[in-house]
């Protein structure tokens, strides 16, 4: 079926429930789905040749996404500097969607970004980078030593103490900002906040990773990073998603799921304020 610009598409479903006999007749309609596709990442020094560097599944032009991209810039932009490829937004000299793909079914589905002139890429070392992915088997006291020491100085700003309300308002207030989850059940969201619980930008999608780099992506290509700002997510915390807060300078995360025993480690290791579990009446701090 054709996809839809807003992140949907329509598949036919039957439908049961209902008490007695009549719960077990199937009724025939459709549902929104979550699109999901994958996304190459291609990159190249300013004069050498496009390599892949990724493969990620992600959902194409949520409702959340910029007016002026697909929501691909912002993702491959946070991807890349989340995962120490480049350091800043404008080592990206060229970022665009592949214009020459194989296959029909491709077309959108792969992005190239060409680096500054003069900038250079550890090849061998990004072979090598496998601790992005919280299937990889890479884990442990070294994997958090290899993070911490690939991460940035900066000084610590540590996130404002907030209450119980205000945390809940937090994930509240990123749930007002989800449309997709709305109209699917099917994504996640992620989302940038200032000391007065302003939002600066929400960002879905099937990924809970993609949706942070899309949210850090946005704010790299805006001229700022995390820094004074909370991570607020809609799901679980995993190591990864620390791994990229702590790149991108943010001063917390606020989750409305737990974190892996990783990921809080991580966050101790590195000084992250760090709160999970958060309800209408209780949140946990770790």
């Amino acid at each position: 079926m054709d996809l839809k610009l807003d992140g949907q598409q329509q598949r036919p479903v039957t439908r049961f429930g209902g008490a007695g006999d009549a719960g077990h007749v199937g009724i025939a309609g459709s549902d929104a789905l979550a699109d999901e596709a994958p996304l190459e990442i291609q990159v190249a020094e300013h004069d050498g040749p496009l390599r892949p560097v990724a493969v990620v599944l992600r959902t194409r032009a949520t409702p959340t996404d910029s007016d002026d991209d697909s929501g691909d810039d912002d993702l491959v932009t946070g991807f890349l500097v989340t995962e120490g490829v480049v350091h800043h937004a404008s080592d990206i000299a060229r970022l665009a969607h592949c214009s020459t793909v194989a296959s029909v079914d491709a077309e959108g589905n792969v992005m190239q970004a060409r680096l500054r002139p003069g900038l250079r890429v550890d090849w061998e070392r990004l072979r090598r980078h496998t601790f992005s992915s919280s299937s990889c088997g890479v884990c442990g006291k070294a994997t958090i030593d290899a993070v911490c020491l690939a991460l940035p100085t900066r000084p610590p700003q540590p996130m404002r103490s907030r209450t119980v309300a205000q945390l809940h308002g937090l994930c509240a207030s990123l749930r007002d900002r989800q449309p997709l989850f709305a109209a699917t059940g099917a994504v996640h969201g992620a989302g940038a906040f200032d000391d007065h619980d302003g939002c600066l930008v929400v960002r879905e999608d099937v990924g809970r990773h993609n949706a942070v780099d899309k949210v850090i992506g946005h704010l790299l290509r805006q001229g700022r990073d995390g820094t004074g700002l909370t991570l607020v997510v809609s799901g679980r915390v995993a190591f990864e998603i620390v791994q990229k807060a702590l790149v991108a300078g943010f001063a917390g995360i606020v989750a409305v799921g737990a974190p892996t025993a990783l990921a809080v480690d991580l966050a101790r290791r590195a000084g992250l304020p760090l709160v999970g579990f958060v309800k209408s009446d209780r949140a946990t701090a770790y």
